[in-house]
């Protein structure tokens, strides 16, 4: 048996009023089309609810049977509705921000006071995506926006907006060769055809052409990079640099998530400037996407550049 909550509502109603025109009154619906689906309530049922006559209107042992549960079937889905709005409201009010690793630089306070004063209800929860992911959970849809290192993978997909154009570093274990070279050198940096025979830490595979960003591929002139291992969060790769499993390139401003006990970080000539962005999906217009890659604008670097 399938009786909707609309059949309910106007058995109920009726009840209430025990007259059918008063009851059609109240839910702004036509005295025939309300006695019509009454009718039908009680074929499905198989029993019939009201007794009627001329003047009154009054309900049947079955009909009384009836009543308590119809009320409590409806209190039931008005609750379950308003449990549905509420957590629609609280969705629309939600950010989840993803990111591999605090993007510092002051960026997070910065960014979540803008978007309250656009959005005071707003809601931006944090998400920390291991590295094998470099959307950080953009491409699942699991992040709404994301701090990024680019290139993206597929970044056709992806509307961005750069808010830090920093060099890049190479971590190097305490006593590394190449830290006395740098320290001789008029600029304090290494060449970076000078790290070419270096074991390099890289991302997972999955991390596609960021993996080969990091390794700066685009700087050997076809040489393949010699892997020393795979590391998939910072605290992975200072273990690995510490114990000289291999050195890895960074960008400046996570130069304070690896530089520490046994390891250092110079800067390097030769490769390409880092960028970090946030992003979102570039088909996604929710206003607090938006809102946030518009604070993103207000605080990105002086080079930064938008998609």
């Amino acid at each position: 048996m399938d009786i909707h909550g609309r059949d309910l509502r106007y058995f109920a109603s009726v009840a209430e009023e025990l007259s059918f025109t008063r009851a059609a009154e109240r839910l702004f619906v036509s005295q025939p089309a309300l006695s019509k689906q009454i009718r039908m309530l009680e074929r499905q049922l198989g029993a019939v609810l009201f007794e009627r006559d001329r003047r009154t209107v009054r309900l049947t042992a079955v009909g009384e049977a009836l009543l308590p549960r119809a009320r409590e079937v409806l209190a039931a889905w008005e609750a379950a509705e308003a449990a549905v709005e509420e957590a629609k409201t609280a969705e629309r009010r939600t950010l989840v921000i993803g990111m591999s690793t605090s993007p510092g630089r002051g960026l997070l306070p910065a960014l979540r006071t803008r978007l309250v004063s656009r959005h005071p209800d707003a809601h931006p929860v944090l998400r920390q995506v291991n590295w094998a992911d470099p959307s950080a959970g953009l491409a699942d849809g699991s992040s709404d926006v994301a701090f990024v290192w680019l290139p993206l993978p597929d970044d056709d997909r992806y509307q961005y907006v750069v808010v830090a154009r920093e060099p890049r570093l190479v971590a190097l274990p305490h006593g590394h060769p190449l830290a006395a070279r740098a320290a001789s050198d008029p600029e304090g940096k290494v060449d970076f055809a000078d790290l070419l025979d270096e074991p390099f830490l890289a991302l997972p595979a999955e991390a596609g052409p960021l993996r080969d960003y990091w390794l700066a591929l685009d700087a050997r002139d076809g040489r393949p990079a010699r892997i020393g291992g795979v590391v998939a969060s910072a605290e992975e790769t200072h273990e690995a640099v510490a114990g000289g499993q291999g050195v890895a390139l960074l960008a400046t401003g996570n130069a304070p998530l690896l530089v520490r006990d046994e390891v250092i970080a110079v800067p390097v000539r030769g490769v390409s400037p880092s960028r970090l962005a946030v992003a979102a999906a570039r088909e996604d217009g929710r206003p607090l996407v938006l809102a946030y890659l518009a604070a993103a604008r207000d605080v990105g670097a002086s080079t930064r550049t938008t998609r």
